[in-house]
């Protein structure tokens, strides 16, 4: 076990509360806005970025690509652009992306276009077990090779294309391939032409969008992207909202705690993050998002909750695409409600950084908590609140924050005796959690 791993015990039911918080930062436009700053002309700015592992890993893979990256104090950064295409590497260097499927996906599509790369990547042992097929597939595409040929998982070698040709691309529901194709369309020759028939989230576009002359978008019934190849873009000065998916799992806590509420402060709150907290409201959740405003594309605001009786949840496949982060712990909040809750949609939860949909099956069951799952789909039978000190919960090694972070949700409202290892792992996305949760008044042990 690393020496900085962890494992966490709870044994205490949290008592109401009534505070206002900040989350951390949102983990998505911090590691794009080191990606685009990266290859945009001159110096970017970036402040409040989110400072956990993944973000670490994104800064270093991109100094070993010859970026310079200055630190200038807490969360604030300034990026020596070097423009699109200028990525360079001592032949066969070693990329390690960590714990992150964002910056895996994002900086292979940068690197699969970029003239003369010859790197190694893998990622940490919850990553590499992960299927990258879909992204390879496109990537061939563009003209970059990977090997060993027909491996679909890290650790793997990444040879560029020395003569990448924009392509044509259906994109499905997942921002990251998205994001990949057109971060590799950015050095290609000609048009990479996107169309978009579940929308995903944006920040990638939204971030681009100021460069006129290399990105264009059409809405309608679909979303359609142009992407124009070989283009120079502009700096970034940006200032990074709280994330929406880290503020979920205190919504929940809050939702399902008596006699609490929380107000949530400067949170990002862009229609495609947001599913989660419509789909609550729907199914009687006291929640409101106020005080909205907007800055370099991006909606953000405050949310205000209060604990609430909710109904069982009918979630179908179109919440899926906005909210994919937050589905463990709407199983959480779907085990806690009396009723059956039936979510649809959910295939691609079985390659996250655990089958999130077997692993929450796993620990619901421990508290006496059925359900019943398809490939696609999971109804849980939800029990209401209960007391379980005369119970345990037991999260094994897994890497998956999400999967924690939601134990540790249940752990708290329920007060079963809860272990969870590696508890560290949390720290990828949210380094601030358990800082919030004493504030909050949860209680816990933290053991080596």
């Amino acid at each position: 076990m690393p020496l900085n791993s962890f494992n966490l015990f709870l044994h205490n039911k949290i008592s109401s509360f009534k505070r206002t918080i900040y989350v951390d930062s949102d983990k998505s436009i911090s590691i794009r806005s080191f990606l685009i700053g990266a290859i945009s002309q001159n110096i970017s700015y970036v402040k409040n970025v989110l400072e956990s592992d993944d973000v670490k890993s994104t800064i270093m893979c991109l100094k070993k690509l010859g970026i310079k990256i200055n630190r200038e104090g807490t969360g604030s950064y300034i990026i020596f652009g070097k423009g699109i295409g200028s990525f360079n590497a001592k032949k066969n260097i070693e990329l390690n992306f960590g714990n992150s499927g964002t910056l895996s996906r994002l900086l292979i599509g940068l690197m699969s276009t970029t003239p003369n790369i010859e790197v190694k990547i893998k990622g940490d042992d919850s990553l590499n077990k992960r299927s990258m097929e879909k992204l390879i597939k496109l990537m061939s595409e563009f003209g970059a090779f990977f090997f060993p040929k027909n491996k679909i998982n890290f650790p793997l070698k990444l040879i560029s294309s020395n003569m990448p040709i924009g392509i044509n691309y259906k994109a499905g529901v997942s921002a990251q391939l998205k994001s990949a194709v057109i971060f590799a369309g950015l050095n290609s020759f000609g048009e990479t032409s996107i169309v978009e028939n579940e929308r995903s989230r944006d920040h990638t576009e939204n971030m681009l969008l100021k460069n006129r002359q290399v990105i264009k978008i059409i809405k309608g019934e679909k979303k359609y992207i142009k992407i124009n190849g070989r283009k120079t873009l502009r700096p970034l000065n940006i200032k990074v909202p709280g994330d929406p998916s880290s503020a979920a799992f205190f919504t929940a806590l809050t939702l399902l705690n008596e006699k609490s509420f929380l107000l949530i402060k400067n949170v990002g709150l862009n229609q495609t993050r947001i599913g989660f907290y419509k789909l609550l409201q729907k199914h009687g959740a006291k929640i409101i998002l106020k005080n909205l405003k907007r800055n370099n594309n991006e909606v953000f605001g405050d949310i205000f909750i209060k604990s609430s009786s909710i109904k069982p949840i009918t979630a179908s496949k179109k919440y899926y695409v906005n909210s994919t982060d937050e589905y463990p712990i709407l199983f959480v909040i779907a085990a806690l409600t009396k009723g059956v809750s039936t979510f649809k949609g959910i295939k691609d939860l079985a390659n996250k950084e655990s089958n999130r949909i077997k692993e929450m099956q796993k620990i619901l069951r421990q508290l006496g908590v059925k359900s019943f799952a398809s490939s696609n789909s999971i109804k849980i039978k939800g029990v209401g609140m209960i007391d379980a000190k005369d119970k345990k919960i037991d999260v094994p090694k897994l890497g998956d924050h999400r999967i924690c972070m939601s134990a540790f949700i249940l752990g708290v409202l329920t007060g079963a005796r809860t272990n969870i290892k590696n508890f560290e792992t949390v720290f990828t996305s949210s380094p601030s959690f358990l800082k919030i949760m004493k504030i909050l008044g949860g209680k816990f042990e933290k053991k080596k």
